[in-house]
């Protein structure tokens, strides 16, 4: 079992960036696939970008692609995904989701564990 806590969502206005952190209760996330998922209330949750556990290909959904980027921390518990030129549309609850195996699916009932997520607000 392993639990996730997201952190470092807020409120910034477009253009701007904030960094969110996913800390894990395991001593390490090394053999699992990470990802990280958006939702806006009454909407399904969307892939936004997943990290195998060797690390070979980070996958990005086309949205954010060139604007995000998602990294395993020196400490092996935690991952981040670092969000630059902001825009009101990313508004939503992001999520830290994480799988045992090293596919990074995009589709998020192929995760097992999830956190509570952490809310981004984008201002225009």
């Amino acid at each position: 079992q392993v639990q996730l806590v997201e952190s470092g969502g807020g409120l910034v206005q477009a253009g701007g960036s904030l960094r969110l952190s996913c800390a894990a209760s395991s001593r390490t996330l090394d053999l699992y696939t990470m990802g990280w998922f958006r939702q806006v209330q009454g909407k399904e949750r969307e892939f936004v970008a997943a990290i195998p556990w060797t690390g070979s290909i980070t996958r990005y959904a086309d949205s954010v692609k060139g604007r995000f980027t998602f990294s395993r921390g020196d400490a092996r518990n935690t991952v981040f995904l670092q969000m630059n030129s902001l825009k009101p549309e990313d508004t939503a609850v992001y999520y830290c989701a994480a799988r045992g195996g090293d596919t990074a699916t995009t589709e998020a009932e192929n995760y097992s564990y999830w956190g509570q997520g952490t809310q981004v607000t984008v201002s225009s």
